[in-house]
């Protein structure tokens, strides 16, 4: 029997063996299990290249993140919240919590002076995974020679301008990793040196010949991109997209497979399940990464280092991000690439600014502040740096405006209905210009066509850098309509037309709260369009009211809330003094709260509405009915002078899907309307409603069915406005 010979290449010295990680979104996990038998089994690693995720893990590991951090990193990252831009929304200012309260589209894309469209460069702009970046690599953050990390490392990305190879091996880490995972289109390019960078899969999806260019005698890649799919599995318009996506990356990597020679190594772990944007299961690549490198133990062993051998190789390069005093911070700045008032700026997160001078360095902090910062929706991101100065450490942020804006567009439909035909329909398109001055001025145009048609204009104006004194004013067409019934039986149905002014001011309490006095006056008429015109006669009438309000809201969720709270008191006076046909006065209170356990919400709320004396007029009247609000009974079906509403809800959540979470629930009702001051309270009605939901790139989705007291029966659907426990 002949022996078997295994003949290796002849080096000077020890061969440097060189790591080529692949792209593969959440499947890159495997690339922790390939390392932990490259451990195991002794086998240095002299240099490291990585694309996209294999950028992520490359990186991360060759500063010295062991493979047990790795995992923890994997496995404790919120990915669904790093990959989604917004602020949460309890850090939002006030004024942008209001959006909320319409039915319009969140999405929306700018306008640039001669009207044409304007798009942001990615769906997703890539904060949250900047701070996160930020976060991992601020150890290194000074090293900005990627020679000089305990492995020598290169990122791989691409030009989307010309599509070629960018091979990144100086400035920031964060950086180059953001850029070398910017999947076209998904995330925004990143900006550097002259070059609009994106996903390096584009051009080099498995970088066996960067790494070799950097180091390699020998390389060991590791491939977990997605494989092609089958003929069969191309059944829909996303698998082909996929598809047509995933030519972009298989080509180039066959192209750096075939330049392997018979001592390199390839290793491809199985990952079929393990979807490239799944990252709820990426920590479930890791033993699967495991598996693949150790049934190729017998290829790797030539190698392998003896223990004394290995132990002088990580001496050279120990493992683990040295333990380092974190820096006192002395002084915070800002680097400004906007037209909002740097002072705006500073004093906006003034708090948090003093809070962290004279401390260590508190990341927490500094991405709260961040956080909040992003929230005004001015910028298209904001990122920072620890920078030394004179011997003295500081916090460097640098902010960059949308590219996009600050003139958008934004459009949505409010869509409510019952199985009679009876219900509403209305058409909103709304122009929004920001930063019409230093301060953050706002100007907003709205148009609606449907049932309700209206035309209105807003300026609201901070009239300090802190952003809590402010003035607004608004002009407004409106019609709406306004049913009576007895019972189950219409008796009217009116048109309520008006037009007017409308001016305040006010104060914004942090981000939770708002003060606000205002001054108005309104003419219009009332139409009878159904009804007895002796007992219900066309008018016309005048308006001049006076208004006091305060209003909080920490909700985390306007649609579907888990936590928090909302809720607010006005006063509202009519003064024949002013130009009203009648003097009146209405108070108006409510609050509403929830309150989560798993998947599970309980939402009580309460609202009263009064007019003192009983003197109002029915332009003035208040209106129930509808999904939540007496479930049961039609939309507005309910009008009078008083209005009292006591309700719980309580839904589970069905989906975790970010762009399509499902829910399922209930509500119970009590309360009515009435006429007479001494009769609130009497005759509460009984109601209550099963219902399905769903947070939708569109806005909530509600279909429901509601009953009531008088066999009062009504199905809804309903997209565009959020109903829970939102205030009447």
């Amino acid at each position: 029997m002949a022996a078997l010979v295994l003949t290796l290449p002849v080096f000077a010295e020890r061969p440097k063996i060189g790591l080529a990680l692949s792209g593969g979104g959440a499947r890159g996990a495997a690339h922790i299990g390939v390392l932990r038998v490259l451990e195991e089994q002794r086998i240095p690693i002299d240099c490291i290249a990585g694309t996209s995720m294999g950028a992520i893990i490359g990186g991360l590991y060759a500063t010295g993140h062991g493979v047990d951090a790795l995992e923890r990193i994997i496995t404790e990252t919120d990915w669904e919240d790093a990959l989604n831009d917004e602020t949460p929304r309890q850090d939002r200012s006030f004024r942008r919590k209001r959006d909320d309260d319409t039915y319009l589209i969140k999405n929306k894309p700018g306008v640039s002076d001669d009207f044409a469209l304007q798009f942001p460069s990615g769906l997703i702009q890539g904060q949250k995974v900047d701070l996160l970046l930020e976060r991992l690599t601020l150890p290194v953050a000074s090293i900005t020679d990627f020679d000089e990390f305990r492995i020598p490392y290169r990122a791989v990305a691409a030009d989307i301008a010309t599509g070629e190879e960018v091979v990144i091996g100086t400035g920031s880490l964060a950086t180059a990793i953001r850029a070398s995972m910017s999947i076209p289109g998904g995330f925004a390019p990143v900006r550097l040196d002259g070059r609009m960078l994106v996903d390096g899969g584009v051009a080099n999806n498995l970088p066996v010949s960067v790494v070799r260019d950097l180091c390699a005698d020998i390389v060991i890649a590791v491939d977990i991109s997605t494989p092609l799919a089958k003929p069969e599995e191309l059944n829909s318009v996303f698998s082909i997209a996929s598809q047509l996506t995933a030519f972009l990356t298989r080509r180039n990597t066959e192209r750096q497979i075939a330049s392997l020679d018979s001592d390199d190594v390839l290793i491809v772990p199985d990952l079929s399940g393990i979807d490239t944007l799944d990252f709820s299961v990426a920590i479930d690549a890791v033993p699967r990464g495991r598996d693949a490198t150790q049934s190729l133990v017998n290829k790797l062993r030539p190698w392998s280092l003896d223990e004394a051998a290995y132990a002088a190789y990580r001496a050279q390069r120990p493992e683990g991000i040295a333990q380092r005093q974190e820096p006192v911070v002395a002084f915070v700045r800002f680097v400004n690439d906007s037209d909002l008032s740097t002072e705006v700026i500073e004093s906006y997160v003034s708090h948090g600014k003093q809070a962290l001078i004279g401390r260590p360095i508190d990341l927490d902090r500094i991405e709260k502040e961040i956080s909040r910062l992003y929230g005004l929706e001015l910028f298209e991101s904001i990122t920072y740096d620890v920078v030394e100065e004179n011997g003295q450490h500081g916090i460097e942020v640098q902010l960059r405006e949308r590219s996009w804006g600050p003139n958008y567009l934004q459009g949505g439909v409010d869509w409510a209905n019952d199985p009679d035909g009876d219900g509403l329909f209305n058409l909103g398109l709304l122009y929004k210009r920001t930063l019409i001055n230093p301060l953050n001025g706002e100007l907003r145009v709205a148009l609606q066509i449907g049932d309700e048609p209206g035309l209105a204009a807003e300026i609201y104006q901070p009239l300090d850098p802190g952003q809590r004194w402010f003035i607004d004013a608004r002009g407004f067409l409106s019609n709406r309509n306004a049913r009576l019934f007895s019972g189950n039986d219409e008796l009217a149905n009116f048109r309520i037309s008006s037009f007017g002014i409308e001016a305040g001011a006010g104060y914004n309490i942090g981000d939770w709260g708002r003060l606000r006095l205002g001054l108005g006056r309104a003419s219009g008429d009332i139409e009878l369009r159904i009804g007895e015109p002796l007992l219900y006669p066309d008018r016309d009438y005048d308006l001049a009211l006076l208004s006091a309000s305060f209003q909080v809201d920490t909700l985390d969720n306007l649609a579907f809330p888990r936590e928090g709270v909302l809720g607010g008191l006005e006063w509202i006076g009519s003064r024949e003094s002013l130009g009203s046909d009648s003097d009146y006065d209405q108070l108006k209170a409510g609050v509403g709260t929830s309150y989560s356990w798993g998947r599970n919400t309980l939402s009580p709320f309460a609202y009263y509405y009064t007019t003192l004396d009983d003197e109002g007029a029915l332009e003035s009247f208040f209106r129930a009915g509808g999904f939540m609000d007496l479930s049961g009974f039609q939309t507005n079906q309910l009008i009078g002078q008083h209005y009292g509403l006591l309700g719980l809800a309580y839904w589970r959540r069905l989906t975790d899907f970010n762009l399509f979470r499902a829910h399922a629930g209930f509500s119970v009702e009590s309360g009515n309307v009435w006429q007479v001051e001494n009769d609130v309270f009497d005759d509460m009605l009984l109601a209550g409603s099963v219902f399905i939901g769903a947070e939708t790139p569109l806005g909530p989705l509600y279909l429901a069915f509601g009953a009531a007291e008088g066999n009062n029966q009504t199905f809804y659907l309903s997209l565009g406005s959020p109903v829970l426990i939102v205030p009447r």
